[in-house]
């Protein structure tokens, strides 16, 4: 007995553990049966060979086709292949998943023999599954959901800025090629796309920093003024203030739109013309600029508000108290006690404000569809990436452009929103436990 535990300390190929790994590396199941956990190694070995017998030609045409892309026109189709190219990849990492399981499996099992540990009956495998094994295996049908629905067209817009598919090049009139950065090389070097991509990109920071920030100074500053102790009538004046975030939100921006027509509009009709002003609302990229900032603030500062003031509630008095012994004026108490409080609390929140209004497509396009036109470039006047990326994709079918532009679009709000999350207090408090 104890030659027996020395050869096995040994590692040699006799020993179990490899022998068992070896055989299910050849195939799953085998590694199962040497151990002697048949049932098991039956479960192993059906998994596999339905999984080749059913996956393996839609997964060699899949494969072949994400290459190739197809290869006679008007017979391949290009997209299709593409599609099914990427399923098979995911196909084939669950397969991989399975293969890998099954090779741990039979290695600990294998371990186990060689520690003297007895085979668990079917009855104590059964209860062992349950414990360690059945969170996963509930989880598993809302993984492969969120694989299919979320992360396949997330890889099919990556795959798409790759290629030439455009309104002149599309299947299955013609096939598509891989172009590898020539989209993104595009954006900087062309002049109608690096003109438009600039000026959009730089009105999109723009329209982010100062509608999102003038929104949340608005919030700070009615939450500060309708929490002091002198206001009266505070519930009020607090339902009144949120009124703005009850309405929805499309309708407010086509009411809005109809008050800045400037022909027509209540805005222009009868307010400005008493003073002899007619302001180009509509047709004018800076004065439409200035309108949807003005309108968003409109439109965010209540969810603003409702949340400071529910911070401010929660800052202990006793610190205020403290303060006025030590005699700080207002602008300390509010930059030393209110403001870290709130930040503490909000910053998160505050952080998706800016990351939304970055992707804020419904307020361009439904006041006024990203217009007006401007001369040699392919975006309007007020078009954020958003919106741009909606019209080369459903107007001018430029599939290929707007795919390269939303990869950027994403990369621009992760890097964004991790360094900020990750200087925020709330989120570097998290961490310690």
């Amino acid at each position: 007995m104890a030659q027996k535990k020395k050869r096995h300390k040994k590692g040699g190929l006799t020993q179990p553990r490899n022998i068992a790994t070896l055989l299910s590396v050849l195939f799953p199941g085998l590694g199962q049966f040497y151990n002697r956990r048949i049932l098991k190694g039956f479960i192993f070995l059906i998994l596999s060979v339905s999984f080749l017998v059913t996956t393996w030609d839609y997964i060699d045409i899949g494969l072949w086709g994400i290459v190739t892309l197809g290869t006679v026109p008007q017979e391949h189709h290009s997209v299709q292949l593409l599609l099914q190219g990427l399923i098979s990849l995911i196909v084939l990492i669950f397969g991989i998943a399975i293969y890998i399981f099954n090779i741990k499996d039979a290695r600990g099992d294998a371990i186990a023999r060689e520690q003297g540990k007895s085979k668990p009956t079917l009855l104590q495998g059964i209860a062992d599954f349950y414990s360690r094994g059945f969170p996963y295996y509930m989880i598993l049908p809302g993984l492969v959901m969120l694989v299919f629905i979320v992360v396949l067209p997330l890889l099919f817009m990556l795959a798409l800025a790759f290629t030439d598919y455009n309104q002149y090049n599309s299947p299955p009139r013609n096939l598509l090629s891989w172009v590898g950065f020539d989209n993104f090389k595009s954006l900087v070097t062309i002049d109608i796309w690096k003109d438009t991509f600039f000026s959009v990109f730089t009105w999109t920071i723009v329209w982010t920093v100062i509608a999102t920030s003038l929104q949340i100074v608005l919030g700070l500053f009615l939450a500060l003024l309708v929490n002091d102790k002198r206001i009266k009538f505070k519930r009020s004046i607090r339902t009144v203030l949120i009124l703005p975030w009850a309405i929805p939100a499309f309708v407010s921006i086509l009411i809005f739109s109809a008050l800045f027509n400037p022909t027509f509009g209540a805005i222009n009709r009868d307010l400005l013309s008493h003073l002899n002003i007619m302001i180009p609302w509509l047709s004018d990229p800076f004065w439409a600029k200035t309108a949807l900032i003005m309108i968003q603030t409109w439109l965010g500062f209540p969810f603003v508000f409702a949340l400071f003031t529910g911070v401010l509630q929660s800052v202990p008095q006793d610190m205020y108290e403290a303060a006025d012994v030590d005699g700080g004026t207002r602008w300390q108490k509010f930059q030393h006690i209110t403001m870290p409080h709130l930040l503490f609390a909000t910053a998160p929140l505050l952080i998706m404000q800016y990351a939304q209004n970055f992707n804020n497509f419904n307020i361009i396009y439904l006041f006024n569809e990203g217009n007006p036109a401007v001369r040699g470039q392919n975006a309007g006047g007020t078009d954020i990436l958003i919106s741009w990326v909606y019209k080369l994709t459903f107007e001018t079918n430029n599939y290929n452009m707007a795919a390269a532009i939303t990869i950027i679009m994403g990369l621009v709000i992760s890097i964004f929103a991790f360094f900020q999350f990750r200087k925020t207090a709330a989120f570097k408090e998290e961490e310690r436990y």
